[in-house]
């Protein structure tokens, strides 16, 4: 049975610039930040923690499924079915922070919620590095999980950093949609909403990234 990276080396996982090590390390902030959330009192620090953990969650997790998923698709003979149970986390992740997102902070429903994700954030942890990218690394040799993890790299650092319920879980869908998207979310990181998000929930998935880009457009004129 494979090892589970949790254990390996960072010289066995390929070195720092494989993308077994950038998961790794992504993983290991995530959990510092749920630990941090939960040691904090309710205020505006404990929603600073909140929100880089859900920008670094959702970055991730798209570089993931436009990147990393589709090779291992490609490459693991049981990928599809590996990678359709992590996307269904994704999934349930992307529902539950979208609703916490939209209650207000401290309120008894949203701490409910907050927990619920934090349970399924260290369940997708452990079923990628325990089960899916133990897998991956019998498949690939070191080079290629190198360069995978550069491209991987370059998708976090430009995808969406807040759930979206119109893109979809694989490519092209979410490619296509990710570049307004994700132009969207920054400036929202930045100056706040610029649509509610029960606007986007109506939007046909087609159209998002027409009615985003237009709201990012709006904004910019409004700062010139």
């Amino acid at each position: 049975m494979p090892r589970t990276i949790e254990e390996q080396s960072v010289a066995e996982l390929g070195g720092e610039a494989s993308v077994l090590a950038r998961q790794r390390r992504d993983h290991a902030e995530m959990d510092r930040l749920m630990d941090r959330y939960r040691s904090l009192p309710a205020g505006e620090d404990r929603e600073g923690v909140l929100k880089d953990l859900v920008q670094l969650v959702f970055s991730h997790a798209f570089a993931e499924e436009t990147v990393l998923w589709p090779a291992v698709r490609r490459s693991v003979p049981d990928g599809e079915e590996l990678t359709s149970r992590v996307e269904e986390e994704h999934q349930e992740i992307n529902d539950l922070v979208a609703d916490i997102e939209r209650l207000e902070p401290g309120s008894p429903e949203r701490e409910e919620k907050v927990e619920r994700a934090f349970a399924l954030i260290r369940q997708d942890i452990r079923d990628e590095e325990d089960l899916l990218l133990p897998r991956l690394q019998e498949a690939l040799d070191t080079d290629r999980l190198r360069k995978l993890g550069t491209a991987w790299e370059t998708m976090r650092r430009t995808a969406p950093t807040h759930p979206h319920p119109v893109v979809p879980r694989r490519p092209p869908g979410n490619a296509v949609l990710g570049v307004p998207l994700s132009l969207y979310d920054r400036i929202r990181d930045v100056l706040g909403p610029i649509l509610p998000s029960a606007v986007l929930k109506k939007v046909p998935a087609g159209l998002a990234g027409l009615a985003v880009s237009a709201a990012v457009f709006a904004v910019l004129r409004k700062r010139r």
